[in-house]
């Protein structure tokens, strides 16, 4: 089967997008990794506190987010139209894993208020570049 859609050009700033999404990721992945081979007993108490409180599903939300969310960005970068679903699923996996600081009274209990701006913006982040892989999508830019 011929892979020749009708796909226009992608305006300049696309692909500083696509790439600065990959590396959102990448930074998102490298997150994850320090997150799950910290040793606990490292940890001051509150932030332990926290970590304990974490359930399991949070954990595996999580690691969905930021693996699926590097695939669908890279792509993204490749001007693959299945970017737009991937990224999706990843958008809907940082939702999952952001809300049990809602739906676990535990954690709730010992996240500090300054602690919520960070799970926002990386919520706001990741819808961003859902958004922009759907434009993408709609456009005709990717293949």
């Amino acid at each position: 089967m011929d892979d020749t859609r009708d796909t226009k050009a992608e305006p300049r700033w696309f692909m500083a997008a696509a790439i600065a999404a990959v590396l959102w990721e990448l930074l998102g992945c490298a997150m994850y990794v320090m997150q799950v081979t910290t040793d606990r007993a490292t940890l001051p108490i509150d932030q332990r506190a926290m970590w304990d409180a974490t359930p399991a599903w949070m954990i595996g939300a999580y690691a969905v987010a930021v693996w699926v969310g590097l695939a669908g960005a890279v792509l993204l970068a490749m001007r693959k139209r299945f970017a737009e679903p991937v990224l999706l699923g990843s958008f809907v996996s940082v939702l999952v894993q952001f809300s049990g600081l809602l739906l676990v009274p535990a954690l709730r209990d010992r996240t500090p208020a300054d602690a919520w701006m960070l799970p926002i913006v990386i919520v706001a982040i990741s819808y961003a570049i859902w958004h922009f892989a759907r434009r993408a999508r709609a456009s005709g830019w990717l293949r």
